[in-house]
């Protein structure tokens, strides 16, 4: 599960200056990023600020993950699986870990190796707020944890390597491949 991830300084940068509308910027957090804050994700109209989350069918809360093996057949997905797919881009996700199997938890930012951004699959969708406006939200799908992450958590994003956004967002074929595949190993770096 990916319920927090990182857009540093140098991510942030990267990215902001391609947003589509320049307007934008102003509402997209940086540094640590929760359920429902406005990110920068690439789509095929280019980077847009997006809500993470979307709005839960049962209560005011939001679902921020899908999973990769049951996306397609659950009515919520389906369609933006086919034909809103994104990139989230990010400097790594976090996960925490019972330390000693106590009650503290230790805090850990996992990245890809060698490479200064993470790109993570995602899905866009547009929905309409209490006021009758409409907005886009976004879900990080997921997939069984590699080796290396299974150490803290049985699930984490699908991982994208940077040649593979376009492909990602507009490649149907492509994506039922990286759905299917395993995850890559990643570092952990205790964060706290």
């Amino acid at each position: 599960m990916c319920a927090r991830y990182l857009v540093d300084d140098e991510t942030y940068a990267d990215i902001i200056v391609r947003l589509a509308d320049p307007d934008e910027a102003q509402g997209v957090v940086k540094g640590e990023v929760f359920p429902t804050n406005i990110a920068p994700v690439i789509t095929s109209e280019g980077v847009k600020a997006v809500k993470w989350g979307f709005p839960h069918w049962k209560n005011s809360g939001v679902i921020i993950n899908a999973r990769s093996e049951t996306a397609a057949e659950k009515s919520m997905f389906r369609k933006p699986l086919h034909e809103r797919r994104c990139v989230i881009v990010s400097g790594g996700f976090y996960e925490w870990d019972k330390a000693g199997g106590g009650k503290k938890k230790d805090k850990y930012l996992l990245s890809r190796p060698g490479e200064r951004m993470l790109f993570m699959a995602g899905m866009i969708n547009t929905f309409r707020d209490a006021s009758g406006g409409d907005y886009n939200a976004f879900v990080i799908l997921t997939t069984a944890a590699s080796g290396s992450v299974a150490e803290i958590h049985d699930r984490m994003p699908v991982i994208l390597a940077p040649d593979e956004t376009d492909l990602w967002i507009g490649d149907g074929v492509f994506m039922e491949h990286a759905l299917r595949r395993p995850g890559p190993g990643l570092l952990m770096n205790r964060v706290s």
